[in-house]
């Protein structure tokens, strides 16, 4: 249950409401203990099963004195005013206190919604900050869909099951532990017997709920199954319909599918259990209870007015318990949730960043690679090895390689997204996993070989994460990417909106709204990871003019695989199978008739 109390961690945050529904759930216990026993003298005198009080007694703390204390108020108030009209007093005090006891209900409702909404608020905020905050190393071992599984219907989940039952949680504690605490003082034996009774019935109780939390677990897991597919269904529509696999798609869908099926309807039958089995065993509970207090009370020695009281009690007991049995299957339930949301939240970042990490404000010398080598994991190959080069302020360096020789896993190593499995980084002879991690990151600009935009405004595209940026300099940044043109002719120019993933824009457009964001940003170091390689002729003529403009007086990073983009770089690397085999200009790499003159001979980068 470790995993349960975690949820509630925020808790001090919500003091004055959690103080106000305890408060409140304590009144309604109070009420609902309290309201018919009451009454009893008043019905034992009203029918004459015993003698009027006549005497003052003066009230005190003690149960026994309450009770003769009321009996002299009921015969006071029959002597005085007569029997119906003491009955009619009598029934405005019911009134009175089952009026009090649904007001102070509905107030404990009231101050849980903020705790409870609350709760959920801080959940969603943790989980969303932990996905921003952990490596790339993680993205590469699960699927996109489970994730979002994890953050909607997970956290949906919490709240139906858990944070919906923490009302009962509170209230019916207080109501059961009030009437057990009335059913001990009437009869301790009697309460033993029915005590035996409830622990038979919460076993077999528990027996069932055992199996819940394991096929919820399963279920969650499922579900994150089928919204992977579905994301990857819309994501590779495209390619679906061009091929014909319609039909494939849907059987694998239909099998995850019905498996979610037939194992949410085992849930969802164990759960609705609960109640009627509850109930039925409480009944039985009950009729034992009547057959053996009867027995009592035929022999004299129980009060036929006191085991009607216990009988009321233990009714009282019935509905709090039903309900608390009911919470539990739903915790049970929620908890599969709830752990698989801690999974992700208790996920170590092997990135760490030092205590006392030396900030780094700008770069003035450069960045070097020293024996650096790199692999996902102990046991998996290398994907770099042995990798030394310069990067001086203010030069081109171009990387060149066939698919798979590890040109993007540098840039990767460069924004620290994954740290070097040997060697070291350096910013200014520092080394990298030294430095401040936002600062090393602020350094950089990325345009990538696949274009990112968000379902958002032009303008907003471009800023993102630059606060603070005036509409002159969006502007320049465009005009200087060449976007400008393209944005002022849209319908709504600079806040038109691009749409999911920028399916309103080409992929020209796109990639230039990604040069005017890097050149907006105006980092020391600009990456150029395959810029042009998507784009058809005439948009990549577009984009490289605006990369000409952009890169003057930078340090530049360029991988790519077209002579265009790397033959006026100040330093190529070539790299086949995570080495460096080439290294120097254009035209020394094309004197040395070595790969890279293969390369451009066969326009293969």
């Amino acid at each position: 249950m470790g995993t349960f109390w975690k949820l509630f961690k925020n808790l001090a945050n919500y003091r004055a409401q959690v103080t106000g529904n305890i408060v409140c759930n304590v009144l309604v216990a109070v009420f609902t203990v309290v309201s018919i026993p009451a009454i009893i003298p008043f019905f034992e005198i009203l029918f004459e099963q015993v003698d009027y009080v006549t005497e003052k007694v003066p009230l005190t703390l003690s149960i026994d004195n309450i009770g003769e204390w009321s009996k002299y108020q009921y015969s006071k108030l029959i002597i005085d005013f007569g029997k119906q009209t003491a009955l009619l007093y009598i029934c405005g005090t019911l009134v009175t206190i089952f009026f009090l006891k649904n007001l102070f209900r509905y107030l404990s409702l009231a101050f849980l919604v903020p705790v409870r909404n609350g709760i959920v608020k801080d959940l969603r905020h943790d989980l969303y900050q932990k996905i921003l905050d952990l490596p790339m190393s993680y993205y590469s071992q699960e699927r996109k869909g489970d994730l979002i599984a994890r953050f909607s219907t997970d956290v949906q989940e919490v709240e139906h099951s858990i944070l919906n039952v923490v009302e009962v949680l509170v209230k019916s504690p207080l109501i059961i532990l009030g009437c057990i605490g009335f059913m001990l003082y009437v009869s301790p034996g009697l309460t033993i017997f029915v005590f035996v009774l409830i622990l038979f019935t919460a076993l077999i109780i528990g027996g069932i709920s055992r199996t819940l939390k394991k096929n919820s677990t399963k279920a969650q897991g499922i579900l994150g199954s089928i919204i992977s597919s579905v994301d990857e269904t819309i994501s590779g529509l495209k390619i679906i319909k061009g091929f014909g696999a319609e039909g494939y798609f849907t059987k694998h869908f239909d099998r995850q599918n019905h498996g979610f099926k037939q194992l949410l309807n085992r849930i969802l039958w164990r759960r609705d259990l609960s109640s009627p089995l509850s109930e039925f065993l409480g009944i039985v509970t009950v009729s034992v209870l009547l057959w053996y207090g009867s027995g009592l009370v035929f022999s004299d020695s129980l009060e036929p007015s006191t085991f009607f009281a216990f009988i009321f009690a233990f009714f009282s007991v019935i509905e709090p318990a039903k309900s608390f049995s009911k919470a539990y299957y739903d915790i049970q339930k929620g908890l599969a949730a709830v752990e698989r949301i801690q999974q992700v939240m208790d996920t170590q970042n092997d990135i760490v960043e030092e205590v006392s990490s030396a900030p780094i404000d700008s770069l003035q010398r450069g960045i070097r690679f020293e024996d650096v080598s790199f692999r996902y994991a102990a046991h998996e190959p290398w994907v770099l090895q042995d990798i030394s080069f310069d990067i001086p302020v203010g030069k081109v360096v171009a990387i060149v390689g066939a698919s798979g020789a590890g040109k993007t896993t540098i840039i990767d190593l460069l924004n620290r997204f994954y740290d070097v499995s040997q060697g070291a980084i350096l910013f200014d002879d520092r080394d990298l996993r030294s430095l401040q991690l936002d600062q090393v990151r602020a350094l950089s600009s990325i345009v990538s070989q696949e274009p990112v935009v968000f379902n958002d405004s032009i303008r907003n595209n471009i800023t993102f994460g630059l606060e603070g940026k005036s509409d002159s300099e969006v502007m320049e940044a465009a005009k200087v990417a060449h976007a400008h043109d393209f944005i002022m002719s849209s319908e709504h120019g600079y806040d038109s909106i691009v749409g999911d993933r920028g399916v309103k824009l080409s992929g020209g457009q796109r990639q230039r709204l990604t040069l005017a964001r890097a050149i907006l940003k105006d980092a020391s170091v600009l990456i150029l990871d395959e810029a042009t390689s998507a784009l058809d002729s005439e948009s990549e003529q577009i984009v490289q003019a605006a990369m000409a403009d952009i890169v003057k007086g930078r340090t530049v990073i360029v991988i790519a695989h077209r002579l265009s983009t790397v033959q006026h770089a100040d330093i190529i690397l070539v790299l086949k199978h995570g080495r460096i085999i080439e290294r120097g200009r254009h035209k020394e790499l094309m004197d040395r008739d070595g790969e890279y003159k293969k390369f451009v001979e066969l326009q293969a980068f």
